[in-house]
């Protein structure tokens, strides 16, 4: 059946337009990764962490993308948000690639999950928790493409999932707000979710797809906090 399929509707690359795969080999080696930085000051951080003198009660412990927003990974993103028909089989492409990536070079977050794996059983391990849409946009979309990473992310490294986090006001889009405008725009619009309490992770791993100035995954993270979590990293496709 898959290959009568692939013969009638031939795979197409999201990147360039190749007929063959959604992502292609040659797009997946343009995704330029360039320095992880710390979340809260934007400075180059050694392997995306939180610097010491950078780290707030609230805030985020550190940072982790798969690439920067341009080229090929751009253009897989914005298809990824606005092409339903195409979402839900080229997400599992995405995390592949990000669980090939982790696992060839082992950057520090996936060291952290790995070790804290062995506390688990305890209660004591992290859980994966997407960043949420507003109900009716969701709604409109008909999909929450975090939500879908999230998933797929916690199956293919053994964690817990959990929507730990819901959006309780509709905001402006974030795309043409300046800095302080995107920090105002989303105060406040976030609250813990009665599953996160069937979670009790000390320890999160925050989804979204882009960070730009971070104004989302830091009111998320610190929702998350305040509700108890310990440690709190967020994963983005791309900054």
């Amino acid at each position: 059946m898959n290959l009568i399929l692939d013969v009638l509707f031939p795979k197409k690359c999201v990147g360039c337009g190749k007929f063959d795969s959604y992502f292609c080999s040659d797009c997946v080696s343009n995704i330029r990764q360039g320095e992880l930085i710390c979340p809260v000051c934007d400075i180059p951080s050694v392997f995306g962490e939180t610097h010491p003198f950078c780290k707030r009660v609230f805030g985020l412990d550190g940072l982790w993308s798969l690439g920067l927003y341009q080229g090929s990974l751009k253009k897989a993103i914005q298809k990824l948000k606005y092409k339903p028909a195409l979402v839900r089989d080229f997400v599992p492409v995405l995390v592949n690639i990000i669980v090939e990536y982790w696992t060839k070079y082992q950057p520090v977050i996936f060291d952290e999950i790995c070790f804290d794996q062995i506390k688990k059983d305890k209660g004591q391990g992290w859980v994966v928790v997407p960043v949420p849409l507003f109900w009716w946009r969701e709604n409109d979309r008909g999909f929450n493409q975090s939500k879908l990473i999230g998933q797929l992310l916690s199956k293919k490294l053994g964690l817990d999932y959990c929507e730990g986090l819901k959006r309780i006001r509709y905001t402006r889009s974030q795309a043409r707000l300046k800095e302080k405008d995107r920090r105002k725009n989303i105060r406040g619009a976030f609250e813990i979710s009665s599953n996160y309490t069937l979670y009790p992770k000390p320890y999160t791993l925050l989804i979204d797809d882009v960070w730009t100035t971070g104004s989302t995954l830091k009111e998320c993270c610190y929702v998350l906090k305040r509700a108890g979590a310990q440690k709190v990293w967020a994963l983005t496709l791309a900054r």
